[in-house]
């Protein structure tokens, strides 16, 4: 009986790590399903909503092709969203702290690092990965946010790219002398052009005038600044800067008629024809940009996502991109959502295949570089690709 009554307890202590293991097994395999959270706190009615409106609707649809294929090492991904109401500052903080708390794994913000700021603090304080799908300069990182700054990423084009792509390709097109209309509103602006100025000079270029001007600053500003470029004569005038500021229509149509039909240049701030004047029409106007919204990128597949989200601008690209940058970066960090973990691993990204094409950062620079633009032109308000191109050098402004 003693035997047997041994046998028995044995066989009751195997069963019953049998179930514990099996228990464990199974907490194992649900937290390892658990989803990866993308907070995103977006602007759904300021000046930032043509570029965040797109992108988001875009990322949606990333997130459930990638899902469809099983997510991420077995992960579903999820957006959660949060509207920052014209990046109002206080509400930003506010809608990034609320997506924290619901445990948000990455934190992506608005495509101006200064309108973004109360986001992207509010995420690294906590450690978590911020991103931006298109800040433009080498702001958004450790350059503003100091060592914390690690955890801040953009999967926009380095004003220092940007800039030198456009001066790259206006000096292949002949035009060997700029003016330069600076938009002094925010960093990006200002940087493309000083960029551009670098890298122009560099080809053998000759800036003819530098005149300022500041949207959202009311027409006067920007009429002053139009009538001294009509009197400085160039192959073509450089500019940066969106139709949703306000400054861009008035900027064009006021050189327009005044019978000044120099070529415009300008970054990928002034895509689309949202913003564009029946009259006069615009043309020889030219811009570069992540890729085409209106059914003539080179790439099939953007063609259709860009139909599926009705986007207005090239930007609706950079939702997808992040997403693509993201979870290549969650794959090489073995499964990891810690924010220093995965900074670590995108500060090492060199030609990351995206959707957008390839990605690179440094530890310098945690806005992309390198990536191919499409070149755009609009003529009597009908826009064109006419050509791609990659910044041969970065521009040290």
């Amino acid at each position: 009986m003693r035997g047997r009554g041994r046998m028995a307890i044995a066989a009751a202590a195997l069963l019953a790590l049998a179930v514990i293991g099996s228990a464990l097994a199974a907490s194992g395999s649900r937290a390892a399903k658990a989803p990866i959270i993308i907070g995103w706190a977006f602007d759904s009615s300021g000046p930032m909503a043509p570029f965040d409106g797109p992108a988001l609707a875009a990322a949606k649809l990333r997130v459930n092709q990638l899902n469809a294929k099983g997510g991420v090492n077995g992960r579903k991904l999820q957006i959660r969203t949060c509207d920052t109401q014209q990046n109002k500052a206080d509400v930003a903080r506010a809608c990034a702290l609320r997506l924290l708390g619901q445990k948000a794994n990455v934190i992506f913000t608005t495509c101006d690092v200064d309108l973004a700021a109360p986001v992207v603090s509010a995420a690294i304080n906590r450690g978590t990965l911020a991103v931006a799908p298109c800040i433009g300069t080498d702001q958004m990182g450790p350059k503003r946010f100091g060592s914390k700054g690690r955890l801040a990423f953009s999967f926009g084009n380095v004003a220092q790219d940007e800039g030198s792509a456009m001066a790259q390709y206006a000096y292949s097109r002949g035009w060997r002398t700029a003016d330069l209309a600076t938009d002094t509103v925010i960093v990006y602006f200002k940087d493309v052009v000083r960029a551009f100025e670098v890298r122009f000079k560099q080809l053998g270029g000759r800036i003819v005038a530098k005149e300022t001007y500041q949207s959202l600053g009311g027409s006067n500003n920007v009429q002053n600044a139009v009538s001294r470029l009509n009197g400085a004569k160039a192959d073509v005038i450089v500019t940066s800067t969106a139709g949703a500021f306000g400054a861009l229509s008035t900027l064009v149509s006021g050189l327009r008629s005044l019978g000044n039909n120099t070529p415009i240049l300008n970054s990928w701030a002034g895509d689309g024809t949202y913003w564009l004047p029946a009259n006069p029409k615009v043309t020889n106007y030219w811009f570069v940009t992540f890729a085409s919204c209106f059914g003539d990128d080179p790439s099939a597949a953007l063609n259709r996502l860009a139909k599926q989200v009705k986007a207005g601008t090239g930007g609706f690209i950079t939702g997808p991109s992040a997403i693509d940058g993201v979870v290549a970066a969650i794959r090489r960090s073995n499964g990891s959502t810690k924010g220093s973990v995965l900074a670590k691993t995108m500060e090492k990204f060199k030609n990351v295949p995206t959707i957008s094409g390839n990605v690179s950062f440094s530890a310098k620079l945690h806005t992309v570089f390198g990536r191919r633009y499409r070149v755009i032109r609009i003529q009597n308000n009908v826009p064109r690709v006419v050509g791609t191109i990659v910044a041969k050098v970065v521009a040290k402004i």
